[in-house]
């Protein structure tokens, strides 16, 4: 941790500048907002580096981050593990040929998708990164997508974990780190 750094931990920053919107998007929910958490760079800061400490035991040769927040986290642990960011796109941001893998949503299906031609993953280590963990849905479709293209999900790693949405439970037993659990 940066010495200048007026956080501790992770845990701290998130607890000092998240927003906690209620009745959003639904009445009943507290939406937890990172975008002030992101926006200050000290608490930034704070997370990427309890990111890149992770993504370091569970050994990565590309950071796989899902679009969109996931892109914000996912390069800068890149940049400082110095390995290589797989973006993964959501359905139709990416030119063909892609790899795709659909999964289901709570009215509908989606898809995520990686350039079929521009690199090979298969052999590499991939942890998988994004900002909230809820239902599970799109992070296990991420870690279909990579493994279907040969490479290994050595672990997921997220900053907040949605409480009783179920999420932890649809993927595999690749190890789920929380950052905002980690004190």
């Amino acid at each position: 941790m940066n010495p200048q750094n007026k956080y501790s931990s992770a845990h701290e920053a998130i607890a000092d500048n998240i927003r906690l919107v209620k009745d959003f998007p639904a009445p009943g929910v507290v939406f937890e907002d990172l975008t002030p958490v992101l926006a200050d760079a000290e608490a930034f800061h704070a997370i990427v580096t309890a990111l890149v400490k992770v993504c370091r035991e569970l050994g990565a040769d590309f950071i796989g981050a899902l679009d969109a927040r996931g892109f914000l986290l996912g390069s800068a642990v890149a940049y400082e593990l110095g390995v290589g960011v797989l973006a993964i796109r959501k359905r139709g941001k990416l030119p063909p040929p892609v790899h795709s893998v659909e999964y289901d949503l709570e009215y509908g299906t989606s898809a995520l998708e990686i350039p079929a031609d521009a690199w090979d993953i298969a052999g590499t280590r991939v942890v998988l990164i994004d900002d909230v963990l809820a239902t599970g849905g799109t992070m296990a479709a991420a870690a279909r997508l990579v493994r279907q293209e040969g490479a290994e999900v050595t672990g997921y790693a997220v900053v907040l974990e949605v409480a009783g949405l179920g999420g932890r439970a649809v993927l595999d037993d690749a190890p789920l780190v929380v950052i905002n659990d980690l004190h």
